[in-house]
């Protein structure tokens, strides 16, 4: 009975241990670095999304979710360290909609596709899911879809990946489309068709159904489904922590996970359970008497496995260290750099390859040889002095350039580095030596090439400048000032340089905003930098100074601005100086054409008052005539007519001359008086015209409402000369604080950059005419496609008043 109670007791442990071994998995540690963990750190929670379809993913009985994806999923982000949330969609275009938007961040169990690459970056290969023919087994061959004859048919779920494949490799196949694939199954059970095609994962599935137990793989077309894992394209870094968790996932962990939930069993007819009980009681009778034997036999070679172990331990940690040893000797000699260990009397110990090449040496030949001979001024007083230096010191080790003298003869420039080293009872003084040779010359070039920079810096007639950011939010330096600054300004650079100075303790009080804003906006975009503005030398005279600088990011958010400060006065005071001219000019200008303009409306008056009287008296002389003589003598009565329509003529004369001088109109409002001049314009040419002017519009002083009536009749003009338009569109509008006013013409157009000097008279008076009026003039035109025509006044102060 006791060795019954032993043997059930060790059965158990068995099966416990099995059990244990089985569930229990190494932890995955992939290899992330600083910035892979530090984004894992901000995304603890990582969206996935899954598609709810048996095996892969589906529900448990208490509403959990289970599947091979599930799984693998839950084993990844284990080894990143994250939580999941997981995302249910009943389709890839469901899926593929939410990443899209954002919602979800890695999907498992996707195959890549094209359209699919602009969505999803996709992980290597993690499993592969065959496409199997399946049918009743007549043979022992698979079956080859090449030799199938025309009156074996093949059943296949349409539209899928598969069914596209055998379309286009396999012509002579005669298949059949199916809704499913337990559907195609069932075409094969009931012999409508030879075979059916399905993945790997449906006929795990589908097996499991007594009622096609009689089916088997007979073949497989060769097209697998490669499962990957898919992240969004705008997560790169995700993408890579995701393949190198999946590089240590152990192959057989996805073996156990195809095994579990996909495996291709078959039921067969003693599937019941009163066989499953008898099985299993009989197999339990055989484990415990295995057990009473395995225990008995476990008693008796304990001691001996314990023995073998520790003498196996003992030989691996000899072999490990051995091995260390042989590693450690490779990557000395190996080393790039060269290494001597020298004795208390300067003779060499040991020299590893690199120091024998470096030096000119043979294998072994630089063993014993003092150190001297490589440096012949390290004497032995000097030697001893450096040893106790060495000895003594505790902090760092000592560092210096030497010649070394190599064995032809040659000198060799070396950096030599110090370390002391106590082996069991022996001292040694370890010597790293690197060959500076090439760095020499770099630096040689680099000096030269700096005095060469600065020599032509110095020659430049300008302030040559250098600006430096070593990072984002760090602060701007003056790297360096050309000599040109003690003759410009009157200061050495090395007094610019200084971090309280730079050119800003140069600029004038009035401009040093402007300075500051074009400084910090250069700064800030990492662009280059452009500023004209005024400078004070040492001695307070005023500069006009010019600066252009370009902009050179160097990576890591290091930026240099190169640039030179050039000074400008002569050409800025002559600048100013021709606009002053301008601004006179156009002021002229403006008297003038006001001048003009009183000077119309006075002859315009007296042209309508006094020829007008003049007119009526004649008017009323020649009608007293025609009552007096009336009828008496014919002649005379054609003589009267002649003259009242002479003087009718002459009215109309005297108003269109009045008119042209100054429209009455323009008394009535600027709206109404372009309303009139269009209508005129209209009657004129025979152009149909479109006018939009406003009802209500700001009081505008006359010598505007002039500018804007002349610029209309001019714009009219050329309509009427040069457009050969079907019709004109005059709008005026109020906008914010100006009043607008546009023609536009559905002519033949011009390239306003092709005018011809002296053919453009009307537009340049328009221009000036604007400018007077302190307005903006604008004109859009494109050869064939008409013109457009806008005339801005500002009204601010106007409105205001």
């Amino acid at each position: 009975m006791n060795s019954l109670l032993r043997s059930l007791s060790l059965l158990l442990m068995l099966a416990v241990s099995t059990a244990w071994a089985e569930s229990a998995r190494m932890p995955l540690r992939p290899a992330f670095d600083a910035e892979q963990r530090a984004w894992l750190k901000e995304h603890p929670v990582l969206r996935v999304g899954l598609l709810q379809q048996a095996p892969w993913v589906q529900r448990g009985q208490n509403r959990q979710l289970t599947g091979a994806n599930v799984e693998l999923m839950q084993r990844l982000l284990e080894g990143m360290g994250v939580a999941p949330d997981w995302r249910l969609y009943p389709n890839l275009e469901a899926l593929e909609r939410a990443a899209s938007a954002g919602e979800v961040d890695l999907a498992p169990g996707l195959q890549q596709t094209p359209a699919g690459l602009r969505i999803w970056h996709y992980s290597m290969p993690y499993l592969r899911v065959p496409h199997l023919v399946v049918g009743e087994r007549s043979g022992n061959g698979a079956v080859d879809l090449d030799q199938l004859p025309l009156e074996q048919m093949v059943a296949l779920r349409t539209p899928s990946q598969a069914a596209e494949y055998l379309e286009r490799t396999h012509t002579n196949l005669r298949l059949r489309a199916t809704p499913s694939e337990r559907a195609a199954l069932l075409l094969v059970l009931n012999q409508e068709v030879s075979y059916a095609v399905l993945d790997e994962a449906s006929l795990s599935l589908l097996l499991r159904e007594s009622r096609f137990s009689s089916l088997s793989i007979v073949g497989d077309i060769g097209l697998p489904q490669l499962m990957r894992l898919a992240t969004r394209r705008d997560q790169p870094l995700l993408s890579g922590i995701v393949d190198q968790t999946l590089q240590v996932l152990p192959a057989r962990e996805l073996e156990e996970w195809r095994e579990t939930w996909m495996p291709l069993r078959y039921p067969q007819s003693t599937d019941f359970v009163g066989f499953w009980k008898t099985l299993a009681l009989f197999f339990g009778l055989v484990l415990m008497l295995g057990a009473t034997a395995l225990y008995r036999q476990r008693q008796q070679t304990r001691l001996l496995e314990r023995g073998l172990l520790g003498a196996r331990g003992e030989l691996d940690r000899h072999q490990q260290a051995a091995e260390a040893l042989r590693l450690s000797q490779f990557s000395i000699d190996h080393s790039t750099v060269g290494i001597l260990w020298v004795n208390w009397d300067s003779h060499l110990r040991y020299a590893n390859r690199a120091a024998e090449r470096m030096l000119g040496y043979a294998s072994g030949e630089l063993v014993d040889k003092p150190l001297s001979q490589l440096e012949p001024s390290l004497h032995m007083d000097r030697w001893l002095s450096l040893w106790k230096r060495v000895r003594e010191q505790d902090e760092g080790s000592p560092s210096f350039e030497v010649d070394c003298l190599r064995a032809d003869g040659s000198r060799m420039p070396a950096d030599v580095s110090l370390s002391f080293l106590r082996y069991r009872q022996a001292e040694y003084l370890v010597v790293f030596l690197s060959d500076v040779t090439e760095r020499r010359r770099a630096r040689a070039a680099l000096e030269e090439s700096e005095a060469r920079f600065k020599g032509i810096a110095g020659n430049v007639p300008g302030l040559v400048f250098r600006l430096e950011r070593a990072g984002p939010g760090q602060t701007v330096n003056f790297a360096y000032i050309s000599e040109a600054s003690q003759e410009m300004v009157g200061w050495p650079a090395h007094e610019l340089q200084r971090e309280d100075r730079g050119i800003r303790s140069l600029v004038h009080p009035q401009d040093l905003n402007s300075y500051l804003n074009s400084q910090t906006l250069a700064l800030e975009g990492e662009s280059d930098w452009y500023w004209q503005g005024r400078i004070l030398t040492a001695e307070q005279e005023v500069l006009w100074a010019d600066i252009r600088t370009t902009a050179r990011p160097l990576g890591n958010g290091r930026v240099v601005w190169d640039g030179i400060l050039w000074d400008i006065t002569e050409n800025k005071l002559a600048e100013l100086a021709l606009a002053d001219s301008r601004a006179r000019l156009r002021e002229l200008s403006a008297h003038l054409e006001s001048v003009r303009e009183e000077e119309k409306a006075r002859i315009a008056r007296e042209v309508h008052d006094e020829l007008g009287q003049v007119l009526t008296v004649l008017k009323l002389e020649t009608a007293m005539c025609e009552l007096a003589c009336a009828g008496q003598v014919a002649e005379l009565d054609e003589r009267l007519a002649s003259m009242k329509r002479l003087i009718a003529q002459l009215f109309q004369l005297v108003r269109d001359v009045a008119t042209a001088l100054r429209p009455p109109i323009l008394d009535a409002g600027i709206a109404s008086a372009i309303e009139w001049q269009v209508r005129r314009f209209e009657e004129r040419t025979q152009i149909p015209c479109l006018v939009d002017v406003p009802e209500h519009l700001p009081h505008l002083p006359d010598a505007q409402a002039i500018g804007l009536f002349r610029i209309l009749q001019e714009a009219l003009t050329n309509v009427m000369r040069h457009a050969g338009a079907h019709s004109v569109e005059v709008r005026l509008w109020q906008e914010g604080g100006a009043l607008c006013l546009s023609v536009v013409d559905d002519g033949k157009g011009f390239d306003p950059a092709l005018r011809k000097p002296g053919q453009s008279f009307g537009l340049v008076g328009m221009q000036e005419r604007m400018l007077m009026l302190g307005g903006q003039l604008q004109i859009d035109s494109q050869p064939g496609e008409g013109t457009t025509l806008c005339a801005r006044i500002n009204l601010e102060e106007e409105i205001a008043a």
